[in-house]
């Protein structure tokens, strides 16, 4: 068994931001050695998370549209009163959404679907530089 972990640095610009991440990812799958196994991707901080999704410009404005719905900004929220950042939404979207999942591969190759892409959805109200664990486990 091994195990690696590496990091991927990246910029976004907050407000529902949708990057997708998939070629970083597998390149830190490929570049592992590791033929079979797990990768875990982390999103450090708590306002932003990790999930599949079909990356196309349709699809990633319902999927805005949806934590628009579900998670408005624009209603109270006690973060705000407590710190006054205006990003209370922002923390309940990303512990909903999870800041890590788990990928397996084969031959070094991330047994993804046909029009599945691992996306990184930062909510913050703001950009922010973004930190993405990768740590890849297997032979």
């Amino acid at each position: 068994m091994t195990v690696t972990s590496k990091t991927i640095q990246l910029s976004t610009k907050g407000n529902c931001d949708v990057v997708d991440i998939t070629s970083e990812v597998a390149r830190e799958v490929s570049d592992s050695g590791i033929s079979n196994g797990t990768a875990t991707i982390f999103i450090t901080g708590s306002t932003a998370g990790v999930t599949t999704i079909e990356f196309e410009p349709g699809l990633v404005a319902d999927f805005r549209d949806m934590w628009d719905r579900v998670i408005p900004q624009n209603i109270p929220y006690q973060h705000d009163r407590a710190w006054g950042d205006g990003n209370g939404h922002s923390h309940v979207r990303a512990s909903l959404l999870s800041a890590s999942m788990t990928i397996p591969f084969i031959n070094k190759r991330l047994a993804l679907g046909t029009w599945q892409q691992i996306v990184l959805l930062d909510f913050d109200n703001r950009s922010r530089s973004r930190e993405i664990v990768v740590q890849v486990i297997g032979e």
